[in-house]
């Protein structure tokens, strides 16, 4: 692939990356926002914010193991917070 033309795609590539990490990350941040307020919608804060993890992982824009030390953390914090 010539020069310029990889350059164009790796644009395009790092906008829609960058979308996809910064939905995700305004994700997380409501769920450990819902579940420090005791929010009654903490569980399904979570739920999405798993979710969006799980799709960065699959597009390859968070490491699978960062996710799951997140999703980890967040069902911990929920899990606490039921009891």
């Amino acid at each position: 692939m010539p020069a310029k033309k990889a350059a164009r795609v790796q644009e395009r590539r790092r906008i829609v990356n960058r979308r996809v990490r910064s939905s995700t990350r305004t994700a997380v941040k409501k769920a450990v926002r819902a579940l420090n307020t005791h929010n009654e919608a903490a569980g399904s804060a979570v739920l999405t914010a798993v979710s969006r993890l799980d799709r960065a992982v699959s597009k390859g824009i968070v490491h699978r193991n960062a996710a799951a030390r997140s999703k980890s953390r967040l069902t911990k914090r929920l899990n606490a917070a039921a009891e």
